[in-house]
């Protein structure tokens, strides 16, 4: 499975943004897809979560209420819509994807990141 993150960029804080990551490859052994971030000097933080054949999804404490995950399994799409954003989202975010398991998942592969900028 292939992973390609998108959407990226430079915002005003209280703007938006929406990421996608787009699956090639062996997109049948997909399970669920996740985002993660990582901001220089910081540890990678969990974003979001969503699984692909029940539709659950899981959030990170920080961004609960202003990011939602979902997927569009017909085009092997994920996205993630990002609102109210703050300085602190900035960070190079990574979208991966678990062929098994339960939350939390473990991520068999990872797209190349996208990178998010939000000024004050």
């Amino acid at each position: 499975v292939q992973l390609q993150a998108s959407g990226g960029g430079l915002v005003q804080a209280g703007g938006s943004l929406r990421l996608s990551c787009v699956a090639s490859g062996r997109t049948f052994s997909t399970y669920a897809l996740g985002w993660y971030r990582q901001a220089p000097g910081k540890e990678r933080e969990f974003v979001a979560a969503i699984n692909l054949n029940g539709g659950s999804t899981y959030y990170g404490d920080s961004v609960k209420g202003r990011f939602t995950i979902s997927s569009d399994n017909a085009k092997n799409t994920g996205h993630l819509q990002m609102n109210s954003l703050k300085p602190e989202d900035t960070a190079v975010y990574y979208c991966g994807a678990a062929t098994r398991g339960r939350f939390p998942y473990e991520y068999d592969y990872w797209g190349q990141g996208t990178q998010v900028t939000v000024s004050s």
